[in-house]
């Protein structure tokens, strides 16, 4: 990306929102907060980081968003509802994605639905063939476990001096499982808990006296109260 000197624009990522209208499926804001519809359909860039059921203020209070990275000829962040079909084909594509791939450009692009629906697509820019996702069983899909392994094979690439479970397409549940529990024992051992009050919690918050027992959904709510208190703990 060139570097332009002399006077110019505040150097800030520009938030691309989804949102399915009559001749477009995502917009910019400018500074009166007036939509600026983006025609085009696809964006092409290298992916640079995900968050994944992001707490965001709007003029509806707080909602859950997710905000895909992109660096392309500026930063850009993709930001989607965390319970919307655009969000979640982002993640089916994610999750197939090979680091090699994710290395690369890669083309991410908008299609409208029935109603207000939006879905998201991922083409190979080079040679064109999109990302294929199954939506089988999507209902039943824990999609806050599949966020968290996302963001955990992105983070990998970004960090890949770093010594971490390696999480690719072919990850097992029990794998990532394991990838969460190393997770807690990070925050945990900044605790000054006894194993003995650590049984104690897990039983009175989830009726079960081990991490291990625990479900994806529950270890990372954990990690969240864990996160939480380290927090708390820090400001005080």
């Amino acid at each position: 990306m060139e570097v332009k000197l002399g006077f110019g624009a505040v150097p800030r990522p520009q938030y691309v929102f989804v949102s399915k209208e009559p001749d477009h499926c995502w917009y910019m804001l400018a500074e009166d907060e007036r939509r600026i519809p983006v025609y085009e359909r696809a964006l092409t860039g290298v992916i640079t980081g995900i968050e994944v059921n992001k707490k965001v203020e709007n003029t509806f209070g707080e909602v859950i968003r997710t905000d895909l990275n992109v660096l392309a000829d500026k930063p850009y962040i993709i930001r989607s509802g965390s319970d919307t079909y655009f969000c979640k084909g982002l993640l089916l594509s994610l999750d197939i994605l090979t680091f090699e791939q994710l290395r690369h450009p890669l083309t991410i692009a908008v299609s409208p639905g029935d109603k207000k629906v939006v879905f998201c697509n991922i083409y190979d820019p080079v040679t064109y063939p999109s990302i294929g996702v199954s939506w089988d069983g999507h209902k039943e899909l824990d999609w806050q476990a599949l966020g968290q392994k996302v963001s955990l094979k992105i983070n990998k690439i970004q960090n890949s001096n770093q010594e971490i479970i390696q999480v690719s397409a072919n990850t097992t549940t029990s794998e990532i499982h394991a990838v969460l529990i190393s997770q807690s024992d990070t925050y945990l051992a900044q605790f000054n808990w006894t194993p003995e009050q650590g049984r104690d919690y897990l039983q009175q918050k989830y009726g079960k006296r081990s991490r291990l027992q625990l479900t994806d959904t529950e270890i990372l709510d954990f990690i969240d109260y864990l996160k939480l208190q380290l927090t708390q703990n820090c400001s005080t």
